[in-house]
């Protein structure tokens, strides 16, 4: 297993490299880049974006006001919509963004610094990488966190239900519901359950916007456990109501394999009772696959699907700032979540494959190729 390991961990290096260098190459040959942004931004053509221009990124002057009244005769064919700006202006936010480097030098000089974990600063927002990270995080973990967990003590015990009465009218019905559930979109039953239950046309019994409440710190501790979950309550729902379906059907059919095994056949025969073949002998084999999933599935939840809940709620998570960051073309934002929340996925699936070996001790990683 310590071979095992080793090796899973070595084959990281290289395959995050690589997701790194395609993103990146995809990413810069985009158009609209951070000086397009600044350029659009100068000359009045800016769409309307979620992140703005903070002119203290800009060197000691704090402004770039200087040079948007300096044209010259000279005319930028390289960017879009920087007529009668001075090249100089160019120049110097070509500079700042490190483009007056070639691309292979910009992705080298990164790398160096994200192996020592240093993300910079966000080209926009006059911050650190780290710090707009965590301070979305508690709004993502507390979403994919407790979603999981909902689908995960629903979808178990409902697929055992259907899987021990396959064919009867429960697993009819179940399934048409299930089926249902997940044909819903995620953000639109979120705006049923805002209409329903948020102070929409009917109810308000939950809060609209916000992980907590503007006077939670002057709660008691257990006001704040209260308030932290009257909070969440809608925004959980709405993320978990489409992953019901996939792990409910994979928890019944895993069950219906192993019911028809033959150590099941034998168990029975020697006259156990049903709970007693069902959760002391087939439930470990069957749970093999959708418990080990877990940490998986949990990233899943955490960093992908939630943006729409987090503006439908307001809240302010890393789904709505990696939005912010594509539209404003904010690369320290882009690379530096992308890299390190890529590195959290490959280490993952490597607790991902240890959680067969906690669950089945039989399994022997030793004699795969990896």
């Amino acid at each position: 297993m310590f071979a095992y390991i080793i090796r899973r961990l070595v084959l990281i290096i290289p395959t995050l490299v690589g997701i790194m260098v395609l993103n990146f190459f995809i990413v810069q040959i985009a158009p609209g880049g951070p000086v397009e942004q600044v350029i659009a931004q100068l000359s009045g053509t800016a769409v309307e974006a979620t992140a703005r221009i903070s002119g203290s990124q800009f060197g000691e002057s704090g402004t770039l006001d200087e040079f948007s009244g300096a044209p010259s005769g000279e005319i930028s064919t390289k960017y879009k919509g920087a007529r009668g700006l001075d090249p100089a202006l160019i120049q110097r936010l070509e500079k700042e963004f490190g483009f007056d480097k070639p691309m292979w030098e910009r992705f080298l000089l990164m790398m160096e610094r994200y192996v020592q974990f240093d993300f910079g600063h966000s080209f926009f927002q006059d911050r650190s990488v780290l710090e707009l990270v965590a301070d979305k995080l508690p709004v993502s973990i507390s979403l994919g966190l407790w979603s999981t967990l909902l689908v995960y003590l629903i979808s178990i015990p409902l697929g055992i239900a259907k899987a021990v009465r396959d064919g009867s009218r429960f697993d009819v019905w179940t399934s048409g519901l299930v089926f249902i559930g997940y044909a819903i979109p995620g953000f639109l039953f979120a705006v049923l359950l805002v209409v329903l239950f948020s102070g929409g046309n009917y109810l308000s019994w939950f809060p609209l916007r916000g992980l907590v409440s503007n006077d939670w710190n002057t709660f008691s501790l257990g006001e704040k456990i209260l308030d932290y979950f009257w909070h969440l309550v809608l925004p959980i729902i709405a993320m978990a109501i489409g992953g019901f379906a996939t792990l409910t059907m994979l928890t019944k059919n895993s069950f219906l394999e192993e019911i028809n095994k033959n150590y099941v056949i034998t168990a029975r025969a020697k006259g156990l009772s049903e709970r007693r073949v069902t959760y002391g002998h087939v439930f470990r084999n069957a749970m093999l696959i959708v418990v080990a999933g877990f940490p998986s599935a949990f990233i899943g939840m955490l960093f992908t699907g939630a943006l729409l809940i987090e503006i439908i709620f307001s809240l302010d998570g890393l789904g709505l700032l990696g939005y912010e960051a594509l539209v404003s073309r904010d690369y320290p934002i882009i690379f530096g979540t992308l890299f390190f929340f890529t590195l959290i996925g490959l280490v993952v699936n490597l607790i991902g494959d240890l959680m067969y070996v906690i669950i089945d001790p039989r399994i022997d990683f030793e004699r795969r190729e990896v």
